[in-house]
């Protein structure tokens, strides 16, 4: 592993404390009371030292936001059609990622990669997303960020949209809300949890915090129309029953809280946030360092900003969200500078996808991109779909802040980092996709190059990028794809679409033969092999049944 900042002071000292020990011991077995007394003292100042070094691990927070775009943060869009000085900052003082990527184009499946450093679709998710209630998609026992900083005398908590399954008391108009929620982020590594369980679309909506809502989901609601976009909202008034509910909205319910309002979600996560950082970092003299993940859950749909927000920017309701959304941001920088954690608190932000297809819409009326220059959009396999904002700040931590990253990196990628910050070695079966790129924040010249980066989109449909290469693999009826990103990060000129594909044969038969060995390998990363929760799936269309079942076999 490559060093960290304190690794090398670190090592020395413990080094240095190691051999105050064995002075003790030999001035012991001698007698020598001047030798004992002086290996004393060096072993003290070692502890002493040492006790440091472990205080100055650093706070980790993580803002994640939902179906944010890439042209969506005024760093990386020079035409869009709204500021975001907060992500701006958080560019500008840290490290710009342009070549950051979701695990997936679609919600649960980015954020288990995000959590676990594993590609979701080896799970039983292939496509799509979950429901708000749904057998959790991280398994017991599966190392999570939390898990692995909980580990290491970190405090962990989540303020936000889970969207990765939980078990709820009762059946759907049936609950018993005086029992608890099970298999959720408690369940997870996470020391506290306030939030709701999934997009607001899905229901059970209510504010959460631990396993109740102190106000229970037992009234009723449907989408309503949105006097701002081109979606929904979910506010009051509710129904009392599901039946009541079809009636007036012709649509099936939802479960909502008396007391919810969906444009409150922004205001009320980070309160919650900076409430549970003022407790943490004031419960002793000395606090633990903290872990937070706080997903956001804007811009996704309800495009809801609040009022105070109205006619900023020049992109309607949409800009209007993306610039509260950066307001709430900057109130937590205001809080770590304020509470004096600023400097060895290392942020990362990005987004779980690229932007919903409402951009297409965005593009025509306001002339703003929300996916930048890039192909697609949320769903979608090209880079629209999954390049995305991805900004890492650490003040005491970052050499050369202020630089911009343009090799390709995964959020897969965090817990091997943070890992490798902190050095701690891995389990062979845990963050089996995770590549640390731990040595762009602590070195301006590394030549770190990512292995292939697997990339998925909702309709199972995979692609690989290593360096500049980029192939679509064959889906069912659709032909394999390959694109140059070097000189068309566009993705607009398809290598294999005409009688020049033939130049270019041997360059996809190595990407299939390295993307067939990272799916039956059940692993990116060197190590040993391990199992996919599931046996073959169709989407798998360029890799036959029985050479899948025959590689899988042999390992």
């Amino acid at each position: 592993m490559h060093d960290a900042p304190h690794d090398f002071l670190s090592r020395a000292l413990s080094n240095a404390y190691q051999g105050a020990l064995g002075g003790l011991a030999e001035a012991s077995r001698q007698g020598n009371s001047q030798h004992w007394l002086l290996a004393t003292i060096v072993g003290l100042l070692g502890i002493n030292c040492l006790s440091t070094i472990a205080a100055e691990r650093p706070n980790i927070i993580v803002l994640y936001t939902d179906d944010q775009g890439y042209g969506d943060a005024s760093c990386l869009n020079p035409q869009a059609k709204f500021e975001t000085p907060n992500l701006d900052r958080l560019a500008h003082e840290g490290i710009r990622f342009t070549n950051g990527h979701s695990a997936d184009s679609v919600c649960s499946p980015s954020r288990y990669g995000l959590l676990t450093g594993r590609y979701c679709w080896r799970t039983t998710l292939k496509t799509g997303v979950l429901e708000a209630e749904a057998e959790c998609l991280i398994e017991d026992g599966r190392e999570t960020l939390a898990t692995l900083l909980r580990r290491q005398g970190y405090t962990t908590s989540m303020v936000g949209k889970w969207h990765l399954g939980m078990q709820f008391p009762g059946d759907f108009a049936a609950r018993d809300w005086s029992g608890p929620v099970r298999d959720m982020p408690l369940d997870k590594g996470f020391d506290y949890f306030f939030g709701i369980p999934a997009s607001l679309n899905y229901g059970v909506l209510a504010w959460f915090e631990g396993r109740h809502a102190a106000t229970p989901p037992t009234q009723f609601t449907a989408k309503k129309p949105n006097s701002r976009h081109v979606d929904y909202r979910i506010a009051p008034p509710y129904e009392s029953t599901p039946a009541e509910t079809k009636r007036l909205h012709g649509k099936a319910a939802i479960e909502v809280a008396a007391d919810f309002v969906d444009n409150q979600c922004l205001t009320r996560f980070t309160d919650r946030a900076i409430q549970w950082m003022t407790r943490h970092i004031s419960s002793q003299p000395a606090p633990a360092p903290f872990f937070l993940y706080l997903p956001f859950t804007s811009p996704h749909y309800p495009v809801c900003p609040s009022p105070e927000f109205w006619g900023q920017g020049e992109c309607g309701g949409y800009g209007e969200f993306v610039i509260e959304t950066d307001y709430h941001v900057g109130r937590i920088l205001n809080y770590l500078e304020s509470a004096g954690i600023d400097d060895n608190t290392l942020i990362v932000f990005t987004s779980d996808n690229g932007p919903e297809t409402s951009w297409k819409q965005r593009a025509k009326k306001f002339d703003h991109a929300s996916n930048g220059s890039f192909r697609g959009g949320k769903r979608d396999i090209y880079e629209g779909g999954h390049r995305v904002p991805f900004f890492v700040r650490w003040p005491s931590g970052i050499a050369q802040p202020g630089r911009e990253w343009s090799r390709p990196v995964g959020q897969v990628d965090l817990l091997a980092t943070i890992a490798e910050l902190l050095q701690v070695e891995l389990d062979s079966n845990a963050a089996e996709d995770s590549c640390s790129f731990a040595p762009v924040l602590t070195s301006p010249t590394t030549n770190l190059e990512r292995l292939p980066l697997i990339n998925h989109a909702m309709n199972g449909r995979f692609s690989i990028t290593k360096g500049d290469w980029k192939l679509v693999l064959p889906h069912k009826d659709l032909p394999a794809e390959l694109f140059d990103l070097a000189n068309d990060a566009g993705e607009q000129e398809d290598l294999l679409a005409d009688a020049s594909g033939e130049a270019h044969q041997e360059r996809v038969a190595h990407l299939t033969r390295l993307m067939t060995e990272i799916v039956v390998n059940g692993r990116t990363t060197p190590g040993l092999s391990q199992p996919n929760d599931t046996g073959y799936w169709n989407d798998l269309s360029w890799l036959p049944q029985s050479e899948y079942e025959s590689l899988t076999q042999q390992d």
